[in-house]
């Protein structure tokens, strides 16, 4: 059968969209306006004389009964329009699905402790629901939904962290506002998001207990590192890229704006 142009153009748009997540090595297909960077000292950002800005009130929700949760302090300092943290690096993950703790050893190393990929990932908790415990197998196929191999999310990486002596805290239901607040004070964040910033759906499933949980397929994490006026600045899979902020909220909204940050 002879396909339609259209067609063809469709099924390789999603194709191109959705490779650059947990298991892609390449750069995001230029449809998305995702721009990939090299950082050096020239081209270092500094943050403009600050203008205030509006105190912005917690809208957090609790992951789990044991997940600590971040209520942020008033921020006596306006939060400045725009900063870049400069000094850190990533590395690409070593397992298909261990995006989050590639990510965590990362983050984690950027304050100075080492932590083994590999040992993280099976330090975690198992689970059916990822609010609770890594779901499925590290080596399984990405793009599935529990209870099919997925992944974690914010609550048991932060929780391990913590084990290792970090004041990391995951919550869902963050401000913009607070990504920016963590970030100026030279502080990264590992954003929960859909492959390399896009769009996606969230599903609501019921675990073998009865909790319900958002979930999405192609989940996702990166640590942000900066933010302007117009785009976020984030690692993904040890490279370094740039997104309007509007592309960011979207993905970052699927799941509810979840993250980790250090407290």
């Amino acid at each position: 059968m002879k396909l339609s142009p259209v067609i063809v153009i469709v099924i390789s748009f999603a194709v191109s969209i959705l490779s650059v997540g947990c298991t892609a090595e390449k750069e995001i297909a230029e449809t998305y306006p995702v721009t990939s960077i090299q950082l050096t000292e020239e081209k270092q950002v500094h943050a403009p004389t600050p203008s205030p800005s509006p105190a912005v009130s917690p809208t957090l929700q609790p992951l789990a009964a044991d997940t600590p949760v971040y209520f942020p302090s008033p921020t006596v300092t306006p939060i400045p329009e725009s900063f870049f943290i400069t000094d850190i690096s990533g590395t690409g993950q070593y397992f298909a699905l261990g995006c989050e703790a590639s990510a965590a050893v990362d983050w984690a190393n950027y304050f100075g402790v080492l932590i083994y990929e590999y040992n993280f990932q099976h330090e975690l908790p198992i689970s059916d629901n990822p609010d609770l415990g890594f779901v499925g197998d590290a080596k399984g196929p990405w793009g599935q939904v529990p209870p099919y191999a997925y992944g974690v999310h914010a609550g048991p990486v932060a929780n391990r962290l913590r084990e290792y002596g970090l004041p990391a805290v995951g919550a869902k239901g963050l401000t913009l506002d607070q990504i920016k607040a963590s970030l100026a004070d030279s502080k990264p964040v590992i954003a929960w998001v859909i492959g390399n910033m896009v769009g996606g759906i969230p599903y609501e499933y019921t675990d073998k207990e009865g909790t319900v949980t958002s979930v999405a397929a192609y989940e996702h994490v990166v640590i942000l590192t900066g933010y302007s006026q117009e785009n976020i600045r984030y690692i993904n899979n040890g490279k370094f890229y740039e997104v309007p902020v509007d592309v960011f909220l979207n993905s970052w909204g699927v799941l509810g704006n979840m993250a980790v940050l250090h407290e």
